[in-house]
């Protein structure tokens, strides 16, 4: 006989179905990475460390949970997103809006760990408006794939400058091919919403250009990704042969990418979203982590 789990176990895992709190791997990486590169040039501090996964959780919780609150309605129209947690009824608005403002506090709380670096503590309001201000992009832009790709690209800017306390290239780099990477990997996983889109009058790429140009554009940026990604040993030199031998494997997953999902058949649009982009972050961190740590 199956056990059920207690209420509360049951809420919190709702919770965590409602920001996709899987979907951490594609931001945490590249966070991560600019973090072990920050790590190699100033003394580690484990209270820095739990800054970092603090800010990176509390951050990302708050926008996945604000998006929802703002999407509700338009969710609830959408036949792919229909079934998600508020238009089900699932979560009421007012835990969510309980949840968005907690995890929001915990954001800025977790800040005052890097002190006494100020930076993270007064960025972390308009970082956090920059984060949420997505969640209404689609609204009036095309653009809304570079705000997100922008919101994602902030982590490893982030995580560099609170660590370090200062500014330099590094990160800087690294978010360009954030803003890349997520900007084309959006496009694509809009394609599914195309002739909803078309119909409610949200702005995307595939509701503007078509599915097929869309497409072409996201493999343009991908590839621009790869390009990228290969100068950040230029004003990085602790990156060598292993962080190049992952940018070819990397080429090589966004190339298998762009060949499972086609104009006529979006069928594999998930796998290309969810399994191909995880591979990819999570590579791109092994590789660059056994480069400045181990070779």
């Amino acid at each position: 006989m199956e056990r059920k789990l207690p209420g509360v176990f049951i809420t919190i895992r709702h919770y965590l179905e409602l920001i996709r709190f899987s979907h951490t791997l594609f931001a945490l990486p590249f966070a991560a990475l600019s973090a072990a590169m920050a790590w190699a040039e100033t003394p580690f501090r484990l209270r820095d460390l739990a800054g970092f996964l603090l800010c990176m959780v509390f951050a990302r919780s708050t926008a996945m949970a604000f998006n929802r609150l703002v999407d509700r309605e338009i969710d609830a129209r959408n036949p792919r997103t229909a079934m998600r947690h508020l238009p089900r009824g699932i979560l009421t608005v007012s835990q969510v809006v309980l949840f968005t403002v907690i995890c929001g506090l915990g954001f800025v709380v977790s800040t005052l760990l890097f002190l006494p670096n100020i930076w993270p503590v007064l960025g972390a309001g308009p970082v956090l408006l920059f984060l949420l201000g997505y969640s209404y992009a689609k609204r009036f832009t095309w653009l809304s794939h570079f705000w997100l790709g922008t919101a994602l690209a902030l982590a490893p800017v982030a995580a560099w400058v609170a660590i370090t306390g200062n500014f330099a290239w590094p990160p800087f780099v690294l978010a360009g091919a954030v803003i890349l990477w997520v900007a084309g990997f959006d496009m694509i996983y809009a394609c599914q919403d195309y002739e909803f889109d078309c119909q409610a009058g949200l702005k995307s790429l595939p509701a503007w250009l078509g599915v097929p140009m869309a497409l072409r554009c996201a493999a343009i940026l991908h590839a621009g990704m790869v390009i990228v990604l290969s100068c950040l040993p230029l004003v990085y030199s602790r990156l060598g042969t292993a962080y190049y031998a992952g940018i070819i494997g990397i080429a090589g997953l966004l190339i298998y990418e762009h060949l499972i999902v086609r104009p006529t058949d979006l069928s594999r649009v998930n796998e290309a979203f969810f399994h191909v982009n995880a591979v990819v972050s999570l590579g791109l961190f092994a590789v660059g982590v056994c480069d400045i740590w181990i070779l």
